[in-house]
């Protein structure tokens, strides 16, 4: 099973005309049913990475299979076993929901008995069953994204692979499309290999998330513990007096290194012990007699980690997102077993 639905990458290589290496020498794991998200600037190597790993493009060097399959040799298994949403969605204006999601059964030789029950479950499973006689021209960015997902799962994909699928998208769109996303990894064990530019989204739907930057992985782990490698949690108090910042920094002085405030007037301070310190820190302001305006507790992001692996910042990353999509209705997938 771990196989089957697993990626396993070594050494891959894939040098274009000049010399130019969009990937260099890459290693990765990707286990059954895990939601892993690739992260990296544009041009970093992203795209490159995932033609090669669904047999668009052949490997200069080193070795890739997916499902099982080597991409150089067993291109054809591959292509049985993934489904694959690109960035720029590949839609007939002039087609239906209803008439995609036959033309594309049919291509997957899908037995003709079931193409319309099988079109009929995933249009209604992405939201698009009351549009399905719609010709797709009449679709908004975050239907045909939708539509482009159904596509995709129609003939049961054992890994799917999305590449940027929300860029652009609106809160709901999004919100609607990672919904089946984590549903996919958390009740039927697909395994989803997906770039993303938002990286509030892969910080709550990745069960693990890589970095890459010039062709090369920089950082690779769980959130979690991707955030914790490059920055501790701060927290940051505002006194009422403004008079009160000397105060202040006597009684956070015991609890770490006082850093940069983010808003003036206020006294932040990285907590060496995390988290678990907030109470003393109630406690030692009560003791200074420091009446407070305003307490709050800054984790770190997965921007911080972006930014302190590659040395800048990931172009969506400042992009309007919900504050955390599975409190608007995505779910977090469960991680996932090894």
């Amino acid at each position: 099973m771990h196989e089957e639905r697993g990626i396993d990458v070594a050494g891959l290589v894939r040098e274009f005309k000049g010399g130019v290496r969009a990937v260099d020498g890459i290693d990765l794991h990707v286990a059954a049913g895990e939601i892993y998200g690739f992260l990296g600037p544009n041009g970093a190597g992203k795209s490159t990475t995932i033609k090669v790993l669904t047999t668009l493009l052949p490997p200069t060097a080193g070795s890739a299979s997916v499902a099982g399959f080597d991409v150089a040799r067993e291109g054809a298994k591959v292509r049985e076993a993934i489904g694959v949403a690109l960035q720029d969605v590949a839609l007939d204006p002039m087609l239906t929901g209803h008439e995609h999601m036959r033309l594309q059964a049919g291509l997957h030789g899908i037995p003709r008995s079931q193409r319309a029950a099988r079109g009929d479950e995933l249009l209604e499973r992405v939201g698009l069953a009351d549009a399905a006689d719609r010709k797709s021209s009449t679709y908004s960015g975050g239907m045909k994204r939708r539509l482009d997902l159904a596509l995709a799962l129609l003939h049961g994909p054992r890994i799917l692979f999305l590449d940027e699928p929300t860029t652009g998208l609106d809160v709901q769109s999004r919100t609607a499309l990672w919904e089946e996303v984590g549903r996919l990894a958390r009740e039927e064990g697909t395994t989803v290999f997906l770039t993303t530019q938002y990286l509030e989204e892969a910080d709550v739907l990745a069960d693990r998330v890589g970095i890459i930057d010039r062709g090369k992985i920089v950082a690779e782990g769980t959130p979690a513990a991707l955030k914790a490698q490059v920055s501790k949690p701060t927290v940051e108090v505002i006194p009422h007096d403004a008079e009160g910042c000397g105060a202040v920094r006597i009684a956070l002085a015991p609890f770490g290194e006082q850093v940069t405030a983010r808003r003036t007037g206020s006294v932040a301070v990285r907590l060496e012990d995390g988290v678990e310190q907030l109470a003393g820190i109630v406690r030692a302001l009560d003791a200074a007699n420091v009446v407070v305006a305003h307490l709050a507790l800054h984790e770190p992001t997965l921007d911080d980690v972006f930014l302190a692996k590659t040395g800048r910042s990931l172009e969506g990353s400042a992009d309007p997102m919900p504050e955390d999509p599975a409190a608007a209705g995505a779910p977090r997938p469960e991680p996932a077993a090894a």
